[in-house]
């Protein structure tokens, strides 16, 4: 395996036993208190890990399975890899199933270091459309969510209070690689409103006493944040105060809500439809 690069060189070892401290370490990352302590986070698999290097995330270590050698794309993933200063781990099936944590894993996992954007460096301009999530607390949500929004072209997502970890297995799972696409940014309820009065554009939210028909919105000339409240609770009176229009999401049959993800995708791809300036309304 060509271990050749640029800048600060990495190395590559077999590992076999689960004991391995690098393995350890690894696992500890299933829980958010060794995530926030190495401030690193898993990938699982190829694609995504590749995804990530062409992004520029900062790999530290990619590990993958025996069966992987002779893999002419798993090869290169390593010898970038190693070529960036990460660590390259060569391990059994066995030892990869107690990283994921499932039985049939996938080739290849990689360790990379989280990436946060500062809100003060969150400026929408022209049509750009972002997400706000007030204390989103399931990870299923919170991936489908940025995946929504690389789906859409959203510029990015603003985490609000007490959320759940981008971070986590699950949700980067949920994302399918968004998560490297997708800039995140995080902040408290008080950060938000204090970032809020420096915003010019649209700011609308989702409420069950929403006034406004979701579609009878005018995106089109300004950029907008689209604000959607927790799963159980929605947005909270100072959240739903920072708003410049509060909207509702027509029901037709008995229930009385969509779900989180659900909600956020029907807002976005309307927001884009109408900053595309196709038939709409005029609020």
């Amino acid at each position: 395996m060509s271990t050749e690069g640029g800048g600060r060189v990495g190395q590559v070892r077999e590992v076999t036993s689960l004991a391995n401290p690098l393995v350890k370490d690894i696992k500890a990352l299933a829980l958010k208190k060794f995530r926030d302590q190495q401030n690193a986070f898993l990938a699982e698999g190829l694609k995504l890990v590749i995804d990530a290097l062409d992004l520029g995330w900062t790999i530290r270590t990619l590990v993958f399975a025996k069966s992987g050698l002779g893999n002419p794309a798993v090869e290169r993933a390593a010898a970038r890899t190693v070529a960036a200063g990460g660590t390259v781990l060569e391990v059994t099936e066995k030892v990869l199933s107690a990283i994921t944590r499932r039985d049939n894993p996938q080739m290849v996992v990689g360790v990379f270091e989280q990436r946060y954007l500062p809100l003060k460096a969150v400026r929408p301009a022209g049509e750009d459309v972002w997400i706000g999530l007030d204390r989103v607390r399931d990870p299923g949500n919170l991936g489908t969510v940025i995946r929504t929004a690389d789906a859409a072209g959203a510029k990015g997502v603003i985490l609000i209070g007490d959320t759940t970890d981008p971070f986590a297995t699950e949700t980067v799972r949920a994302t399918m690689g968004s998560i490297f696409a997708v800039p995140v940014a995080r902040t408290s309820l008080e950060g938000f409103l204090d970032w809020r009065k420096g915003f010019s554009g649209l700011v609308a939210g989702t409420h069950l006493k929403g006034a406004v028909d979701y579609r009878t919105v005018r995106y089109s000339g300004r950029p907008a944040l689209l604000l959607m409240g927790n799963e159980q609770q929605g947005l909270p009176e100072a959240l739903a105060a920072a708003c410049d229009v509060l909207v509702r999401i027509p029901q037709a049959g008995r229930a009385d809500s969509l779900n989180l993800a659900v909600a956020t995708g029907v807002m976005l791809f309307e927001a884009r439809r109408a900053a595309l300036s196709l038939p709409g309304g005029a609020a």
